[in-house]
């Protein structure tokens, strides 16, 4: 009898609407991205299997492109492994690529940047369609002031301030990041924030977000963004923005 084959590392890609989920990372009475597609990996595989994703994203946050790996034996080609999964899943959770990589690659541990678009519509609010992925506001944002402050973001800094790591969590984590770019991409109501690093802090988008859209409300000023950023301490200043504008697009290895 031929043996089993050995168990491969597989990386995929994964597409999904999260507004229906209580984020990415398994939790107890909750249905998440991460248990629906390890049931479906443990319906195909006929064992159980546990994935580790790129990061966690928050509840009601989208992904095109997350990222997971995971060790299995699958005697057939990756073409078979990707359709087997694709029938199971329900339509909010799409499976974009799967290959076979060394033993070595970590999806989170190997990514060496990310980036993340929160979308937005200022002066009105969105259309039906789009409103579960865009924070709507009726008032009119200054854009120009918002890329001032965007501006003073840019580069390596202790991102402390900007921050929401539950309890202490945050004493014991690195929270210097290296933002490459926070670029402001206009398009009449529709604005586009469009946020590229090496990696983020929990709800960090989200929070540089929220401090942007005050300095576009005129609630503080691009001085204040850089005296909360030197601050290093997270206060109410800082306003999280909702989670449904936020997507992960992409993850670099």
């Amino acid at each position: 009898m031929k043996p089993p084959p050995d168990p491969s590392r597989w990386k995929c890609t994964v597409a999904y609407d999260g507004t229906h989920f209580a984020g990415w990372q398994i939790q107890p009475n909750a249905e998440t991205v991460q248990s629906v597609i390890e049931r479906r990996l443990a319906e195909v595989l006929k064992t159980p299997v546990d994935i580790t994703g790129s990061g966690r994203t928050d509840s009601g946050v989208h992904a095109r492109g997350q990222v997971f790996h995971f060790d299995a034996r699958w005697p057939h080609a990756p073409a078979k492994l990707l359709t087997a999964l694709r029938i199971g899943l329900p339509p909010t959770i799409q499976i974009m690529s799967a290959r076979r990589v060394p033993a070595t690659f970590h999806a989170r541990f190997s990514a060496k940047g990310k980036i993340y678009h929160y979308d937005l519509c200022h002066g009105g609010y969105a259309d039906p369609f789009a409103q579960a992925y865009t924070w709507s506001m009726p008032r009119t944002l200054d854009v120009d002031a918002m890329r001032a402050a965007a501006a003073l973001l840019v580069g390596t800094h202790d991102f402390r301030a900007f921050t929401a790591m539950p309890g202490n969590g945050v004493e014991k984590e690195d929270t210097v990041r290296t933002v490459k770019r926070l670029d402001l991409v206009a398009r009449g109501r529709r604005l586009r924030i469009a946020a590229e690093g090496n990696g983020f802090l929990y709800k960090m988008v989200r929070s540089l977000t929220g401090a942007l859209v005050d300095v576009g409300l005129g609630r503080i000023t691009p001085a204040d963004i850089a005296d909360i950023l030197a601050s290093r301490t997270r206060t109410e200043r800082v306003f999280t923005a909702p989670p449904q504008g936020l997507c992960l697009v992409k993850v670099f290895y």
